[in-house]
């Protein structure tokens, strides 16, 4: 009987190690989710002092993102990633040290937040340029659905659904420290990838058994370039393919005008037109992981749409239609339907976007196009969750709700329009021969 295409990328023994490395990390990612917020709250914080703590994590991602793609171009992704769940799990532990003690203060909270997202500024890319490297090209989009079908049900449903109940029953520093364990574990079994792994990225890096990456003079060049040459090359690249380039520009305004909604004041959705308490809004949270789970699984079942970046576009925007009524709603089952909706058409667009990159991308270039999709897409995160909370205190939540789900869609449309996605899906098919399509997107 033939393997379900989904769980073909497991017939490859550095996949298996890696993806449950990260299976582990985005478990403790989503308990950290729920017990970051309620140690604030714990802390005698209110929806400001969130909106910081919360701002401070995005603001590490955007600030390092770009240096985390250089990075992943240059150096041994293996070497980067363990790198990050071992600073990971010194912040957490710190952390959680200091809960236990009665000595944690909101500005510890914080600064642990900002570490964490600076790990996830050099994480992400790595991770997205290591995949090509262990996994053949038709296996990528089931890669990518896979991991997107794990980290919505272990960080949005299992992490926070778990957190809640620790929280509710002992206290929000016992859920710190359940993260604590969770990082570690993550480090050791990352510890098991394959040494064959550091094969260096394609811009003339040394591999990690010091053995060349390609012709020596190819070598010395790819160490003479700066963080600027390295960063023009893929900005330049990235403007002149109008796909990537729209796709980014529609993912900045979304994230400005949804990521502070869903993450500082969704808890206080839950707290005042629900009356509910932790494990409300981590079973809520749970709900939009499922969502997305099933959204991407079914993504990686099937081979890649002909109209893949039709689907992708009207999947985000028409999924975050629902989330405009999040503010006026006042049953339980009623804001589980939007997030589920949001969270499944969501994964649906991830799945694709994700296998885009790696597909359509040159490989040399891949970590630097993925550090400025982040970078791009979540530049404004920071301002998002710095405006939530005194937003907030000057307008009701469901005018915030309702202008969150109802930009998205806009957006997206003219982002199909101006970048004339219709035709250059036709044009550029990745349904057959996925290796003559790494080998001329260069000439996108």
């Amino acid at each position: 009987m033939p393997t379900p295409k989904a769980l073909r990328p497991f017939a490859h023994r550095e996949y298996r190690v890696l993806i449950a490395a990260l299976a582990i990390s985005i478990f403790g990612s989503g308990m950290w989710a729920v017990a970051m917020v309620y140690q604030v709250i714990h802390l005698g914080g209110g929806p400001l002092e969130l909106s910081l703590v919360a701002a401070a994590g995005s603001v590490g991602l955007v600030a390092f993102v770009l240096a985390g793609g250089i990075a992943a171009d240059r150096i041994p992704q293996r070497r980067l990633i363990i790198a990050v769940e071992g600073a990971n799990l010194a912040v957490i532990a710190a952390v959680s040290g200091l809960a236990m003690t009665g000595l944690l203060q909101l500005w510890h909270v914080a600064a642990g937040s900002f570490v964490l997202g600076v790990g996830a500024a050099f994480f992400f890319p790595a991770y997205s340029a290591i995949l090509p490297r262990i996994l053949p090209a038709q296996d990528l989009l089931a890669a990518n659905g896979m991991e997107g079908s794990m980290r919505p049900v272990l960080q949005q449903a299992a992490g926070p659904a778990v957190a809640g109940i620790v929280v509710a029953a002992l206290s929000p520093s016992h859920a710190v420290t359940a993260v604590a364990v969770c990082h570690l574990l993550a480090f050791i079994v990352l510890n098991f990838l394959g040494q064959h792994a550091l094969a260096a990225p394609a811009n003339g890096a040394v591999d990690g058994a010091g053995g060349p990456a390609g012709a020596g003079a190819e070598d010395a060049e790819g160490r003479r370039r700066s963080f600027f040459h390295d960063l023009r090359e893929g900005v330049i690249y990235t403007l002149g393919t109008p796909w990537l380039l729209w796709t980014l520009v529609w993912a900045c305004i979304s994230v400005l005008f949804l990521i502070g909604p869903i993450e500082v004041l969704l808890p206080f959705v839950v707290r005042d037109q629900l009356a509910g308490d932790s494990r409300m809004f981590g079973f809520l949270l749970a709900v939009m992981g499922v969502g997305a789970a099933l959204g991407s699984l079914l993504t990686a079942s099937f081979r890649l749409p002909r109209r893949y970046l039709t689907v992708m576009m009207v999947s985000w925007g028409a999924g975050s239609l629902p989330l405009a009524a999040v503010g006026v709603m006042d049953s339980f089952w009623a804001i589980a339907a939007a997030l589920f909706i949001f969270g499944a058409t969501g994964s649906v667009g991830m799945v694709i976007w994700g296998t885009l990159l790696q597909r359509r991308v040159p490989p040399h270039l891949l970590g630097r196009v993925s550090s400025l999709d982040f970078f791009v897409s979540l530049a404004l995160m920071p301002v998002s969750m710095a405006l939530a909370g005194p937003a907030a205190e000057v307008l009701p939540i469901w005018l915030i709700f309702l202008v969150a789900g109802g930009v998205c869609p806009v957006m997206a449309v003219i982002a199909m329009a101006v970048a004339r996605m219709p035709a250059d899906e036709l044009a550029h098919p990745l349904d057959q021969e996925p290796a003559l399509e790494r080998t001329t997107a260069a000439g996108d």
